[in-house]
Formats: structure tokens, C-alpha cells, sequence
């Protein structure tokens, strides 16, 4: 599946060992140059950068950084779609300056996403969580992310149980019998999912657990000169976005 392959390429990562909080601050100053730079040139130079980043210093597998972007990719266009097309008075037909309009939202978004699936593809939800628990984020949405995100595994691989035992009996084996073992798998991991919550939260309480779960973070020191090569990089794509506008 695309989430275990985005969340195993970024274990290993090359920038696995770097400062989660550093490549926080990159992503992040890429979304905004994205989103409030012109799309053209500044916006393809925020894709570009993204995307040239995760497949070389940080060595993500181009496949599945492709995979990743398929999706949003898919989102992005149904958006522009109905971003260009009027509907009024004369019917339907093409909103004014659809090809401008749909153009801007695509680069935009693209860009935008590029720069958050190298974040993505570079650190584990775990750094995360313990990047924001340092940011100040309450402790109670930290536990309740750490939480579902473990619990996302113990449900897929029961997904994938009861997958296989379908298939094992024929369950897949016409159109109609796929209809129904597909419901029949839905409601089994759903069922499934609040009985794993129920027993996850009174082992919890029986433990006594009042302040979160204690864990030993690990201890990643960020760079200065990944930081200084940031704010080159960020600084020079918002003097193109400005002399460009």
C-alpha cells in the first residue's frame, strides 16, 4: 500500500538522522513560497526543488515518490475541472480565463505537494510527533495521532487476514461474490477497529495512564548549515517569485 511504502521510505531516508524540526522548516517554507509566489516561475521552481531533493540528497525511491503523488495528483485535477467550467444563464461552458485559472491551481497545488510529500518521505510519523510535542502542540492531539497511527498497522494487517481467507474461498472469484466479501471485509475491520480502541483504552486506564504515554525520544541535533542552505534556497525562490511578479 502507498502509506506503508511512503512511511518505509522515510526509515530509510538519508535524512533519517537530520533534525525533523529542520526538515519541518523546509517543507513548510516551501508550501508558502507555493502557495503565495506566482506559479510561474517560482511555483515549478518550489515542485522542482521538492522533487529533486527527496530523489537525490534524500534518496526516496522515484517509484514511490510517484506513487505518492498519484492520488493528490488525481484530486488536483477534478478541482481544476470544476474550477474552469461556468454554469449560468446560458448553460454550461468555460469559466473566463479557464485555461489561466486552471493552470495556477495546478502548479499551486502540485508544488504545494511536492513540498509536503518530501517531508513525508524523509520523516517518520514518530519524529513528528516528537517534533511537535517540542513545538508546544497540546500533549492530549500528540497521544491521539500517536495513538490511531499505531493503530493503522494492527488494522491493515487485519485487513489483510481477512483478505486473504476471502480469497482462499473463492470470496473474489466473480463480480458478485467480490461485491459482497468486499462488505463483508468492511464491516469485519470496522467491528474490529472499536473493539482494538476499547481494549487499547481500558489497558490504559488499568495501568493508571493519567499524564500520556512516556517515551525516550531520540535525540537528532539540528544542523546550521542545512539551516543557513534553507534560508539560501528559500530566500533566492522568493527574489524570483517577486522580480518575476
Amino acid at each position: 500500500m502507498t502509506g506503508l511504502a511512503v512511511d518505509d521510505a522515510a526509515w530509510a531516508s538519508a535524512w533519517r538522522t537530520r533534525s525533523p524540526l529542520d526538515k519541518l522548516l523546509l517543507s513548510a517554507g516551501l508550501v508558502v513560497c507555493a502557495l503565495v509566489l506566482p506559479v510561474w516561475p517560482a511555483g515549478v521552481l518550489v515542485g522542482l526543488a521538492a522533487v529533486v531533493l527527496a530523489l537525490g540528497p534524500a534518496r526516496v525511491p522515484a517509484r514511490t515518490f510517484g506513487r505518492a503523488v498519484r492520488w493528490p495528483l488525481a484530486f488536483v485535477a477534478v478541482g481544476a475541472l470544476t474550477a474552469v467550467v461556468s454554469v449560468g444563464d446560458g448553460g454550461v461552458g468555460w469559466a473566463p480565463d479557464a485555461a489561466a485559472r486552471a493552470g495556477a491551481l495546478v502548479g499551486h497545488s502540485l508544488a504545494g505537494g511536492a513540498a509536503v510529500l518530501l517531508l513525508a518521505t524523509t520523516t517518520p510519523v514518530t519524529d513528528l510527533l516528537a517534533a511537535l510535542r517540542r513545538l508546544g502542540v497540546p500533549a492530549a492531539v500528540v497521544e491521539v495521532a500517536g495513538v490511531t497511527y499505531r493503530l493503522l498497522f494492527v488494522l491493515l494487517q487485519s485487513l489483510t487476514t481477512i483478505r486473504e481467507a476471502q480469497t482462499a474461498r473463492v470470496g473474489h472469484s466473480t463480480w458478485r461474490r467480490s461485491y459482497r466479501s468486499s462488505g463483508a471485509l468492511a464491516a469485519a475491520v470496522f467491528t474490529r477497529s472499536f473493539d482494538r480502541a476499547r481494549r487499547l483504552q481500558e489497558g490504559l486506564a488499568g495501568r493508571g495512564m493519567e499524564t500520556g504515554l512516556r517515551v525516550l525520544p531520540e535525540s537528532l541535533p539540528s544542523s546550521r548549515g542545512f539551516l543557513a542552505a534553507t534560508a539560501a534556497g528559500l530566500a533566492a525562490l522568493v527574489a524570483v517569485g517577486v522580480l518575476a511578479a
